[in-house]
């Protein structure tokens, strides 16, 4: 049997260098050399998963196909590597404690004193071991190398059971098994205008110290490292200057794979692996490419407002602001995101803040296309209606998720029906015309992991939809959802008496899955979030129905047989085929496989 290759990704001095897209990017480069990836992301907080957490402290809370609520880097794996995680691919200290406890309280170790050593770190090395099997791509099997990223910074206490796992399993799985990724920081200070290699020094000797040591420096800097740095580091690290790669900052994060690729870091890495012998190719990411370049080079720009609730922090709608450029640069345009604070439109900030509501109206109504996201609590909501309201009256194309969708329904109830306290029982338990209800199986004493949450099959209704149409005229799709909430089933006749039409609905036909406005350019609400599953080669069809629609390129994407220079639909099977190899396509032009590659045919 063989066995398993770990590539563990660890950050010194500073946090937010990126260690998430550097384990992504390692990830998709080793999958281009023809190795099955899988990733696991660790994080040292207490908490067992991401699912209480604010946005405001950790960016958003990334959903998987099982219904894990995950820090927002497996997303990141998920869209580079096109896997589907599982909720075990996230390790924190609160899950490996709880586990711990539990077999302490079921006597399994037989009355001994249960300590970090060896009881917390054996339990980390056992979880690592379990979950790097799992198959993640579709394909049977384990997989042949599992990266692995340690969240926080070297030196954290919260960290330091997780150090010393980790030192203890680089030992037990032995040389050429184990490629330890240090990503540090490489500062230039503006008076001397030199790099400096010190902070990563310090940072490495700390590793070492720890019982670590790194066989790659990836060094973040505003620029290429120059050769005498890259000397320097190499003699006080005690890393071949060949593994030190500089991860320089790029218009785009498509760049970074491209750039590890450049400066050979596949080689380093399958060397430490002892994986140069034949087991790997040279790396194929030529559609990786072609896309990272497309993106830079687009000039003609749509606009998308995005009303929320944590404009303030853009990690909290990663993934939504990911499927727009993913549907952006599919239709060819450079996208820009105008972030407008929902409590701008309401009426009391015209009172407080006249400035602020006249600059956010403006946004919403200078934008192309609207996109209210989901969310929790009552801030901002009065702002989120009138927003649907703009885009309802004024013909704007617009997209509404989880809370999004919830919101159009309470606008039409209230503007059309004339059912003025309509509302969500989230914000008003006692309203007369509860357009949105508690889940009946939910809780209202636990918030973790009590919610409607995973992929659930939605089966479209109306198959003469712009829903249905966009995913291809399915007979149902598969989509991650998030929410204790939902259209109240007892109000549906009233709404569709008032236009909306509920195209989607769950297997029982009780919940409201998507709902549409037929005589609208484009206005779709979905209960779930299709930006999830959204990936560069393949974006999200609602993301791109939005951003086509807001381009006036709508048409063409509900016409079922309309391909790029009329090229036959056979070749819609085209991605399906590893490296493009497909079969019967030797006659297609470079330009018409190209296209065809990017544009998903």
């Amino acid at each position: 049997m063989k066995k398993m290759k770990y590539v563990l990704v660890t950050g010194g001095v500073v946090s937010g260098l990126g260690k998430g897209v550097t384990a992504s990017s390692i990830g998709l480069l080793l999958k281009a050399c023809g190795l099955r990836v899988t990733s696991i992301k660790i994080d040292p907080y207490l908490n067992t998963d991401a699912g209480t957490m604010s946005p405001f402290e950790h960016g958003e809370v990334f959903v998987l196909d099982d219904g894990g609520e995950v820090d927002l880097d497996l997303g990141n794996y998920e869209r580079f590597l096109d896997i589907k995680l599982t909720r075990d691919n996230n390790i924190t200290t609160g899950k490996i404690y709880q586990a711990v406890i539990n077999k302490e309280r079921r006597g399994d170790y037989l009355g001994r004193t249960v300590q970090v050593v060896p009881h917390i770190t054996d339990a980390i090395q056992e979880w690592i071991e379990r979950v790097a099997v799992i198959p993640v791509d579709g394909m049977p099997g384990p997989a042949d190398v599992c990266v692995i990223e340690l969240g926080g910074t070297i030196g954290d206490i919260e960290s330091m059971p997780f150090i010393e796992a980790l030192g203890q399993f680089s030992y037990r799985v032995g040389a050429g098994n184990f490629c330890l990724i240090h990503v540090s920081l490489v500062p230039v200070l503006n008076v001397v205008g030199e790099q400096k290699t010190k902070p990563t020094q310090h940072s490495v000797r700390g590793l070492r110290g720890l019982g670590l040591t790194p066989n790659i420096l990836a060094c973040r800097s505003t620029a290429a490292l120059d050769e005498n740095v890259k000397q320097k580091l190499s003699q006080f690290c005690h890393v071949q200057a060949e593994n030190i790669v500089t991860l320089y900052d790029v218009p785009n994060i498509w760049h970074i794979p491209l750039l590890l690729r450049d400066q050979r870091a596949h080689e380093a890495i399958l060397g430490v692996l002892n994986l140069n012998n034949g087991n790997a190719r040279e790396p194929n990411l030529v559609d990786w490419t072609r896309r990272a370049k497309m993106c830079d080079m687009l000039d003609e720009q749509v606009r998308i407002a995005m009303v929320g609730k944590y404009t303030g922090l853009t990690d909290a709608y990663l993934s939504v602001v990911k499927a727009l450029l993913h549907a952006s640069v599919n239709q060819r345009k450079k996208l820009a995101v105008d972030w407008v604070a929902a409590t701008d439109l309401e009426e009391e900030t015209a009172k407080k803040n006249p400035d602020a509501y006249k600059a956010a109206w403006k946004l919403l109504k200078g934008a192309d296309g609207i996109l209210v996201p989901g969310g929790f609590g009552d801030r901002g909501v009065q702002g989120k209606i009138l927003a649907a309201k703009y885009a309802r009256e004024n013909q704007k194309p617009f997209l509404g998720i989880c809370l999004g969708m919830q919101i159009a329904v309470i606008e039409v109830a209230r503007s059309v029906l004339g059912l003025h306290d309509a509302n969500s029982m989230e914000f008003d338990p006692e309203t007369k015309n509860p357009c949105v209800i508690f889940m009946p199986e939910g809780s209202k004493t636990h918030m973790g992991g009590t919610m409607r949450v995973g992929s659930r099959r939605t089966y479209f209704k109306i198959m003469d939809s712009k829903s249905a149409k966009l995913y291809g005229s399915k007979n149902f799709v598969d989509e991650r959802h998030r929410h204790r909430y939902e259209v109240n089933p007892d109000m549906v006749a009233h709404l569709e008496d008032a236009g909306l039409s509920f195209t989607g609905k769950d297997e029982s036909g009780q919940r409201m899955e998507i709902v549409e406005l037929p005589n609208h350019p484009y206005y779709i609400g979905v209960q779930f979030h299709p930006e999830f599953k959204s990936r560069p080669g393949k974006p999200s069809p609602l993301f791109t129905g939005l951003v086509a629609a807001s381009c006036g390129q709508l048409d063409p994407l509900l016409q079922p047989h309309k391909f790029p220079n009329g090229v036959d639909k056979s070749i819609q099977k085209l991605n399906f085929y590893p490296n493009g190899n497909a079969p019967k396509l030797a006659k297609l032009s470079p330009d018409i496989y190209s296209e065809c590659r990017i544009m998903n045919y």
